[in-house]
């Protein structure tokens, strides 16, 4: 029972993660707009500062949207680019989500009192999420890495890029150039955000299911899954998204062999993020976020629900 439970998570999140994956891609890109400013910390302003009168105060020009960052992607590398990195996601779903899928199945049967996950308080399926979300993170956060650097090489100058050809290429010289330690970079990040995602999403998705079955607004189908789902979404970006930003920022930071990383962690990240750029650089990318965890979510539990009912006499 428990394999069976990794099983048909891990077919789910591949086929959600392969879908949405060019929204993912624009997400990316959004968050790390406007990074320029921040990797040394001369050249941020104070958390206080009076103008002078020297200071001259440019207008600053409007970042492109969602729409526009995905057509520039079309306009300088073509369709293939939206798909950059799809190698990676797939690995990441194989190991990060497979294994939160399928922890959170066994934790949360483990902890029913029937033994079949139903009739568990919210406070329990939230906990089983988070501690789902943080061992699938551990274990996906080489290829977490990977897809971030795969998908946002594409901003980077021509001489600047890696040029990864697949994820084991990124893995490989990743290991060669900056040491095994760098394929953990940012795992404090990872486990932090897969935590607080796997626990939104999982929860309020097992939640709003139960609360529209008990109340008889939907019957156990497709407009059930979709509306729990989409509502599973929704949280899970409202709540991931600072998070998702710094861990973004992190990853794809380049450390020079004898030079000091731009950040020094997670917290230096944050702090740099927002002095330079302002409380709400947290919240960047959090259209594309929404645009993509929602359908992300929706198909991930679909699918899920699809082979369920495929896999249900094994």
């Amino acid at each position: 029972m428990g394999v069976k439970g990794f099983v048909e998570g891990g077919i789910a999140s591949i086929v959600a993660g392969c879908s949405t994956h060019p929204l993912d891609l624009i997400k990316v890109r959004m968050q790390l707009q406007g990074e320029s400013l921040s990797p040394a910390v001369s050249t941020l302003r104070p958390a206080l500062a009076f103008p002078t009168t020297a200071t001259v105060t440019l207008p600053t020009p409007p970042r492109p949207g969602p729409l526009a960052v995905g057509a520039q992607i079309l306009r300088s590398d073509g369709p293939s680019a939206l798909f950059s990195g799809v190698s990676a996601t797939v690995l990441r779903q194989t190991l990060y989500s497979t294994t939160r899928m399928g922890l959170y199945d066994i934790i949360k049967k483990k902890w029913s009192p029937t033994g079949d996950g139903s009739a568990l308080p919210i406070h329990r399926k939230i906990a089983a999420g988070l501690i789902a979300g943080g061992i699938g993170a551990a274990v996906g956060n080489p290829a977490d890495v990977a897809m971030v650097r795969m998908q946002a090489d594409g901003r980077l100058p021509a001489a600047e890029r890696r040029n990864y050809k697949s994820v084991v290429d990124a893995i490989g010289r990743m290991v060669r150039s900056e040491g095994l330690v760098s394929l953990w970079r940012g795992s404090a990040l990872t486990v932090n955000r897969a935590m607080i995602v796997t626990a939104s999403q999982l929860a309020t998705y097992d939640q709003a299911k139960e609360a529209i079955l008990a109340r008889r607004i939907m019957q156990d189908g497709l407009g059930t899954h979709v509306t729990a789902s989409f509502a599973a979404g929704l949280v899970a970006a409202m709540a991931s998204n600072p998070v998702d930003v710094v861990k973004t920022r992190v990853m794809n930071m380049k450390v020079e062999k004898g030079a000091s990383p731009p950040y020094a962690g997670a917290l230096d990240c944050a702090l740099k993020t927002v002095r330079a750029e302002g409380p709400m650089a947290l919240y960047k990318g959090f259209i594309p976020t929404v645009s993509r965890q929602g359908p992300f979510t929706v198909v991930l539990f679909v699918t899920l629900e699809q082979v369920r009912k495929l896999l249900k006499d094994f």
